[in-house]
């Protein structure tokens, strides 16, 4: 099975088209376990047994690297139990990496994204064009492979909106995108943008292409959930997308200090899956 057909398996099996960050910010858990490792661990498999409790599920979970790897070598190796946990019970494992490098540096991360960690998919960077993205493609064919295109964060027009001769820089990539298409061939549109995301999304549906998106930044960030839901909705093939939320589902207990915080992890996802569901009706 290559990635999308994984996609779309996983968004029948789940009914969702959720993706679950996954970032533990030791000073937001609210447990008590001596190491940060044992915390981010305990954390983490707590919220998986609640979902698997409630039979509430995401879609697909996506650990942000960098947010385990300031914790040094425990927050590696809770990384890897934590993607192993999740793997376990089918959910596909995106690993928000962001490489961007070229030749046996490129192999090296790719070795270390899918056999070390044995993610799924990864996301990447293409500022050094192809010959950074070849290694992951190339090397591993049923992998998936999210391209930066564009951002959610508010300095990203800086550079990705620049327009290179009659287009901005974002649509150069959505193009390139299309040119370097494999099965597994995704883009990272943010939800804080859905003009650009709808001229992207009608840029893949005129290639003929199927393009998973990975759309970051609905709720905390501001993104509507209704407006990227409509537009997907708009294109068909719902299900090999991903709408991912982070904060606001690891975190819910802050909103319901009545709960405990996996069920008011579960609770929010739970109101995710259904606000999308209903529109995509």
């Amino acid at each position: 099975m290559n990635y999308l057909d994984f996609l779309k398996s996983s968004s029948k099996k789940f009914n969702s088209i959720v993706c679950l960050g996954l970032d533990p910010v030791l000073e937001d858990i609210p447990l008590d376990l001596g190491t940060p490792g044992k915390i981010i661990e305990a954390f983490y498999e707590a919220i998986l047994d609640k979902i698997l409790q409630k039979k509430v599920y995401p879609a697909a979970v996506k650990p942000n690297y960098a947010f385990y790897a300031q914790y040094g070598l425990e927050g590696i190796e809770a990384l890897c139990k934590v993607i192993s946990l999740y793997k376990k019970e089918g959910f596909p494992v995106i690993l928000d990496v962001k490489r961007g490098d070229i030749g046996k540096t490129a192999e090296a991360y790719a070795r270390e994204a899918f056999d070390f960690f044995d993610a799924d998919a990864v996301t990447l960077s293409p500022y050094l064009g192809y010959d950074s993205i070849a290694p992951y493609s190339e090397g591993y064919p049923d992998k998936g492979f999210y391209i930066l295109n564009k951002t959610s964060n508010k300095s990203s027009g800086e550079i990705q909106d620049v327009v290179c001769g009659d287009m901005p820089l974002f649509l150069h990539v959505s193009k390139k995108i299309v040119d370097w298409y494999c099965a597994g061939m995704g883009a990272v549109v943010g939800a804080t943008y859905p003009e650009e995301l709808e001229r992207i999304s009608n840029l893949f549906d005129e290639s003929g292409k199927h393009v998973p998106l990975l759309i970051p930044g609905v709720r905390k960030q501001g993104g509507s959930v209704e407006e990227v839901v409509t537009i997907l909705k708009k294109y068909g093939d719902a299900e090999i997308h991903r709408i991912n939320s982070s904060s606001a589902i690891n975190y819910a207990y802050k909103k319901h200090p009545d709960m405990n915080f996996d069920d008011a992890a579960v609770r929010a996802l739970d109101e995710l899956n259904n606000e999308i569901n209903v529109i995509l009706r």
